[in-house]
């Protein structure tokens, strides 16, 4: 705002291993663009870079998330790089099966750790079943002794 010039959003992005993306300080108005490498959940924390409390100033952010190749600006791409209609449209068509692609490893990453997941569960139920099957013999072995001791005593056998 322009009552309050020294105001602006520090913003940090960090991947899902917590390591630092981007870490940056913008006044007014900024513009940031990233690339994760990991797939996984991003965190994008934005905080005003002041502590000071102005009055009556307030602090408006705008954020607008673009993702894959809709985040390109084709028209800029054409007017930058003097591409034509032909071009542009096979330049476009490359964009998305790049991004199919990356889709795809993407979706295998996923299948790979919930196979890992559902793995291990296999693994603990099956060890739990085992404890219990083990479990319930001892048990009954320690109620046949039990009771076998408690006949003679009774002297019933």
């Amino acid at each position: 705002m322009p009552s309050s010039p020294g105001l602006g959003m520090h913003v940090e992005i960090r991947d899902p291993d917590d390591k630092i993306i981007i870490s940056r300080v913008y006044k007014s108005e900024g513009r940031f663009t990233f690339t994760s490498h990991t797939p996984g959940e991003h965190v994008i924390c934005l905080y005003s870079n002041s502590t000071k409390w102005f009055s009556g100033s307030q602090l408006r952010v705008h954020f607008d998330i673009q993702v894959g190749e809709h985040a390109i600006d084709y028209a800029n791409v054409a007017s930058k790089e003097k591409l034509t209609e032909l071009q542009l449209r096979v330049r476009q068509l490359l964009d998305q099966v790049d991004q199919i692609a990356k889709e795809q490893n993407y979706q295998r990453y996923r299948e790979e750790r919930f196979r890992q997941t559902s793995e291990n569960t296999n693994q603990r139920v099956l060890w739990w079943s085992i404890g219990q099957v083990l479990i319930l013999v001892g048990m009954g072995f320690w109620q046949m002794r039990h009771l076998k001791s408690f006949f003679e005593a009774k002297k019933l056998v």
